[in-house]
């Protein structure tokens, strides 16, 4: 056990989206600086990092920072750190997986409504000049329709119950809950392919790894429903971008509604029809914002004082 009166160095912001003042009030306990920095980043004295999705931490980094214990992360996905080179040099490695769960299914079913009632396309064309219930085409009932969740994990389990319910008819897949699991939730298992085809519309909530990377690509779009909706609130590498924009182009998609992007904020925007964008917004809110930067300096306090951390995804 390491007391707090042994813990001498340096921990570095590395995200400066931090707020500086609240992480030295919860860090005041260890005997430590905190500063902000830039990478590369550098120093005998460094025992922690605070970064956030946008501040890659990889294996030069690590192996530069002989003193590192722990990198804590300002979000639920972690795939931007490397944790086999942390776990081999016995660095904890820490999210906040939980912080959001409410807001992220909020809105992840706002952006879904938002499709099948064709509030956006409806909402430009009478700024547009015009005034016509038919602008946005053929809309349906929301009760009834054929959702398809990907990931039963938090989220999408907060999804699944908000969806049921409005009334919708529930599909859900994720290669590591089984069968059983899913259906306590009240939806129906499937596999991803019977999914796509048989959904009316579909919604990411799935980490990105190498097996999910372009998990829905030019073959799996082309399996969707003419006219089916997709929605991702999770991580923008889960789609081929180039394909999702020849399926909206193409119509063989109605619609789509996405918070993430491969590039943020992005040079220039996806040239495609009945595509609806948020900025990365579908976490927030304040009581979330001031949670999302407290939980990663708790989590360095915690391994500074000898205490396993709450959340960490990478262990020694």
């Amino acid at each position: 056990m390491i007391s707090p009166s042994s813990v001498l160095g340096r921990v570095l912001v590395c995200d400066p989206s931090f707020p500086l003042d609240t992480l030295r009030e919860i860090l005041s306990a260890a005997d430590v600086r905190i500063e902000a920095a830039e990478a590369p980043w550098e120093g005998d004295d460094v025992v922690g990092l605070l970064v956030g999705p946008d501040y890659p931490v990889d294996r030069e980094d690590v192996e530069r920072l002989p003193a590192l214990r722990v990198v804590a992360t300002c979000s639920v996905g972690y795939d931007h750190v490397d944790l086999e080179a942390a776990a081999a040099r016995g660095v904890r490695v820490t999210n906040v997986p939980d912080y959001c769960v409410e807001e992220m299914a909020e809105s992840t079913i706002a952006m879904l409504l938002s499709l099948l009632r064709g509030i956006v396309v409806l909402d430009r064309s009478v700024w547009g000049g015009e005034w016509d219930y038919r602008a946005a085409g053929v809309l349906s009932r929301v009760g009834g329709a054929r959702l398809g969740v990907v990931g039963v994990g938090r989220i999408g389990r907060a999804v699944i119950e908000r969806a049921l319910a409005l009334g919708m008819e529930v599909w859900a897949t994720d290669p590591v809950v089984g069968a059983d699991a899913i259906r306590e939730t009240g939806a129906r298992p499937a596999g991803l392919d019977e999914l796509l085809a048989t959904c009316s519309a579909v919604t990411l909530h799935v980490p990105l790894m190498p097996s999910t990377r372009h998990l829905i690509g030019r073959r799996e779009l082309g399996l969707m429903r003419a006219g089916a909706f997709l929605v991702n609130t999770a991580r923008a590498g889960l789609v081929d971008m180039d394909g999702l924009v020849e399926a909206l182009r193409s119509g063989q998609l109605g619609g789509a509604a996405f918070d993430v992007l491969p590039e943020e904020p992005p040079a220039r925007l996806p040239d495609a029809p009945r595509l609806v964008l948020t900025p990365h917004a579908a976490w927030y809110s304040e009581k979330t914002e001031r949670e999302v930067y407290r939980r990663p300096a708790l989590a360095v306090l915690d391994v500074l004082e000898g205490r396993e951390p709450r959340d960490a995804v990478a262990m020694p």
